[in-house]
């Protein structure tokens, strides 16, 4: 394995590069030119009512994300989801909704306020995976680690996902609450790993530290021999952690084609929270078989929730202010830069007018 590279000088600038390239895409006209800027077909006959019928989307291969659920479970017709590929972190979603390859995508609220910030032209319409005490994300070490503290993470590797998004965050907080300078930072090293890959790599100790959320989390717990450093729910509690995002171009050409896909989100993940976590797993388990897409399904079988705070999905100030306050804090933003208007919205939710009346 190629030993990993240490990070660039300042640990807490670390993730804009995850954003960068959405700074060039703008700058050099993409969204101006992006594939969803043209009027879409519209659907005909009885199916008039939405101006397109079909929404290209990135999946993750072993998983069901609400909106899948949502189409199986008959919320989102007569709309029909075109899967173009599998991803594996938020960023890379976002981008190809950026350049118009996806009509939506999914990443940590973190990452969409980056970019935003650097321009992107999106804006998140609903919450879809989250932090609860049956779902969470931690840095797990094997039992006879003597790893304990975020100081003793000087000179260690940590794996995960995606640099620029959730977890990076968490290993932020966790060294900025341990107290370590910037310049004790620069001494831990982040490697990128596709999650499946992680309880391996922990397990043949090519790194110290593997993040492994909820369901590698259970799958790894339940093979023994590790333990938790931290986990994100330690550090923040419950909170709704990522959002679907769509460019504001396509909800202002597509406005009923996007509330649809907005509600029948919102019903899916209160259709899981209120069902059976048995139920719900059988009901994901079939959807795979049916999508034909030569997935494994070990693990899907340890879903336990979604983590979404926000009934059916709404999005709470706290959700992206405490992220914009974090970049302001670390210098990364100014204050009063990013307005809250700009990054998310409730409207096409059909659950905010429950949350006004309250």
């Amino acid at each position: 394995m190629t030993a990993p590279r240490p990070l660039p000088a300042d640990l807490l600038r670390a993730a804009l590069r995850a954003v960068h390239l959405f700074a060039l895409l703008v700058s050099c006209g993409a969204v101006g030119c992006s594939r969803d800027d043209a009027p879409r077909a519209s659907a005909a006959g009885s199916e008039g009512e939405f101006e397109t019928l079909e929404l290209r989307y990135q999946g993750n291969n072993g998983t069901v994300s609400p909106i899948e659920l949502a189409e199986d479970l008959g919320y989102l017709a007569p709309i029909r989801l075109n899967f173009i590929g599998s991803t594996v972190s938020g960023p890379q979603s976002v981008q190809a909704v950026v350049t118009g390859d996806t009509d939506f995508g999914g990443a940590f609220n973190g990452a969409i306020v980056k970019l935003i910030a650097a321009k992107a032209p999106i804006i998140a319409v609903a919450g879809y995976y989250g932090v609860d005490e049956q779902r969470q994300s931690g840095f797990y070490v094997l039992n006879d680690s003597p790893l304990r503290t975020a100081r003793d993470l000087l000179d260690k590797t940590i794996s995960m996902n995606t640099l620029g998004a959730h977890s990076e965050f968490m290993i932020k907080e966790f060294l900025s609450r341990g107290q370590l300078t910037p310049e004790e930072a620069r001494r831990v090293t982040l490697l990128v790993v596709p999650p499946v890959n992680g309880e391996q790599l922990l397990r043949e100790k090519q790194v110290d530290v593997a993040t492994l959320g909820d369901i590698y989390r259970d799958r790894a717990l339940e093979r023994g021999g590790i333990r938790s450093l931290f986990s994100d729910y330690e550090l923040y509690g419950k909170f709704t952690a990522g959002s679907y995002v769509m460019k504001t171009s396509f909800i202002k050409q597509n406005p009923r084609t996007a509330r649809r896909f907005v509600e029948a989100t919102a019903k899916a993940i209160e259709w899981a929270r209120d069902t059976p976590r048995e139920t719900v797993v059988a009901r994901c388990i079939a959807l795979m078989k049916k999508r034909g897409r030569n997935e494994e399904d070990a693990a899907i079988k340890f879903w336990r929730s979604y983590g979404v705070a926000g009934k059916g999905g709404l999005i709470a100030e706290r959700d992206f202010q405490v992220w914009i306050d974090w970049m302001v804090k670390s210098g990364e933003l100014k204050p009063g830069e990013i307005a809250l208007s700009r990054v998310y919205t409730n409207e096409l939710n059909p659950y905010a007018n429950d949350q006004a009346a309250k």
